[in-house]
Parts: structure tokens; C-alpha cells; sequence
């Protein structure tokens, strides 16, 4: 008598795991600054149309982020434990058969972008190439999280321009939509994925060495964790400047003081660089953008 075998995935479990469906913390990650920024654009509530566009946008976009990633890594992937059995990476799911389902998704996210005004459009051409510019600067450059934290933090500058931009479809009109601290708030997050994808990278810091990956864990060495407590540190002190400059108050603080804790609480699960507690903090990250977000919008609530 043979043995049962496991039945093969369907294409739509297949498609979930690419885009690692099961696994929010990834477009969470996106998220919390993105809204912040929205909300402090427009003062407060943004209104249900431009909530939808971004929670939806910012779904959309990370999902097609992780198909063109997978496929741009696909020779890497093989070789690192956590990746192997990913769906590009194994044959489940072709080289072509995963781009056509990335450039959809990307089309729906361009669809809601659609619905906003042309500063906005025009910015998400920018952020669109940043974002394929990303898996390939890891051959390239010691520290390719910082290209990711541009490619993360580009919802910022498109929410401010979503909330203030007009209808002139000059690139003059981007600026004016896009005031300076929308840009400092970008350089600020910048921080955050620079602190979160160190400890994502401390994780596989023996296989990259093994196959020739740059990532900031092994650029930084031994200094790798004060460097992510020190991009922690960073972050939100940048964010309590501009929070203050901005006439943010009391409950703002609150939040941020929030984020602190579990910044420090991250430090406890980095120091021993163990696979499972590197990992773990990365993926309560999301929780600290939240908490910045939870700040901002209850502050601007409440006055």
C-alpha cells in the first residue's frame, strides 16, 4: 500500500504565500507612517476616500513589492534557510507567471492613485522606481536598507500631496504640495526601516556572508546593535522635533513615549543576535509604528 501524498497548493494559496498574505506586519510597516502622515496633512480625519486609497494602495504595493523581490532573489533565496521554500525560489510559481501578478497589482494601486490629483500621480512614477531599483541595490550597495527606507517612506510625501495637492500637473505643483516637513518626516522614517530591517537582516547575517549579500547587519559587524538602537533613537527623537514644531502635544507624546518602550524592549530581544529574537522584533515592529500613529491622530483629535 502506498502512501497518501500531500495534495499540490492551488494557484490562489500559491499567490497568497508569494505575497505573504499570512504576514501583515510587512504592509503594517507601511502603513502607520503613511497615515500619520496623512493625518497631519490634513489636520485630522483625511475623509474616507483618501483612507481607502492609501490602506488599499499600501496593500497593494507591498504585495507587488514582494513579487518582483522574489524574483529578483530567487538565486540568492535557495541558499538562505528562511527563503528557500519560497514559491519563485522552489518552481511553484514561474519567473513570468510572478511579474504578470505584480504589474496587476501594481495597476490597482495605480488605479486608486488615479482617483487622487496629478502631484500625487506624478509622485507615484518616483516611488515606482525606487521600488524596483531595491532587490538589485542589495548587490551593490553595503547598506541597501536605506534605498528600502526611501521605498517605504515614499507614502509620506504622497499623502501630503494628496491631502493639499491641486490639479496643475507642473512639477513646480509637487512642491508646493509637498511641504518641508513631509520631507523630513520621509528622512525621519528612514530611520525606523534602517533600525527594523537590520534586525531582519541580523537574522540571515551567516547565510548572505555565505553567498556574497550586502545588508546593513554585516556592514555594521559588531556595532550592529547599538547602530539599530542608535537608528531607533534617531527616529523618534526626529519625530518628537517635528511633532513640536507642529504644535503636537501632550497625547503625541504619549505615543511616542510608547514607542520608546518597545524600541528598549527590542534591545532585550537583539542583544543575544539569535535567529528567533532578531526575527521576533522585526515582526512587533508594526506596533511601534502604531503607537507614533495613535499619538499623532488622538492629538490632532483632540484639540
Amino acid at each position: 500500500m502506498t502512501g497518501l501524498t500531500a495534495p499540490a497548493p492551488s494557484r490562489l494559496t500559491l499567490y497568497l504565500d508569494l505575497i505573504r498574505w499570512n504576514r501583515p506586519a510587512g504592509w503594517l510597516l507601511l502603513l502607520w507612517p503613511t497615515l500619520a502622515a496623512l493625518w497631519i496633512a490634513a489636520g485630522g480625519f483625511p475623509g474616507w476616500h483618501l483612507l481607502a486609497v492609501f490602506v488599499l494602495g499600501t496593500i497593494l504595493m507591498r504585495s507587488a513589492g514582494c513579487c518582483i523581490n522574489d524574483v529578483a532573489d530567487r538565486d540568492f533565496d535557495r541558499h538562505v534557510k528562511r527563503t528557500a521554500q519560497r514559491p519563485v525560489t522552489r518552481g511553484a510559481i514561474g519567473v513570468g507567471e510572478a511579474l504578470a501578478l505584480g504589474a496587476a497589482l501594481a495597476l490597482a494601486a495605480f488605479a486608486l492613485v488615479l482617483s487622487t490629483n496629478p502631484p500625487t500621480i506624478l509622485l507615484s512614477f518616483a516611488g515606482l522606481a525606487i521600488t524596483l531599483l531595491y532587490p538589485y541595490a542589495k548587490r551593490v550597495v553595503s547598506m541597501p536598507q536605506a534605498v528600502l527606507g526611501v521605498a517605504f517612506s515614499f507614502g509620506i510625501p504622497m499623502a501630503f500631496a494628496a491631502a493639499l495637492g491641486g490639479d496643475d500637473w507642473a512639477l513646480s505643483a509637487v512642491g508646493a504640495a509637498v511641504p518641508w516637513h513631509a520631507w523630513a518626516l520621509l528622512v525621519v522614517n528612514l530611520f525606523w526601516v534602517l533600525a527594523y530591517d537590520t534586525e531582519y537582516a541580523m537574522v540571515d547575517r551567516d547565510d548572505d556572508l555565505r553567498i556574497g549579500m550586502k545588508t546593513s547587519a554585516i556592514t555594521l559587524g559588531r556595532h550592529d546593535v547599538a547602530g539599530v538602537m542608535a537608528f531607533y533613537a534617531l527616529h523618534l527623537a526626529g519625530w518628537a522635533l517635528i511633532g513640536r514644531l507642529l504644535g503636537l502635544g501632550l497625547v503625541f507624546g504619549l505615543g511616542l513615549a510608547a514607542a520608546a518602550a518597545q524600541a528598549a524592549w527590542h534591545y532585550t530581544l537583539i542583544r543575544g543576535r539569535t535567529r528567533e529574537g532578531c526575527f521576533h522584533a522585526f515582526r512587533q515592529n508594526h506596533w511601534l509604528g502604531f503607537a507614533v500613529f495613535a499619538g499623532v491622530a488622538l492629538d490632532l483629535a483632540l484639540r
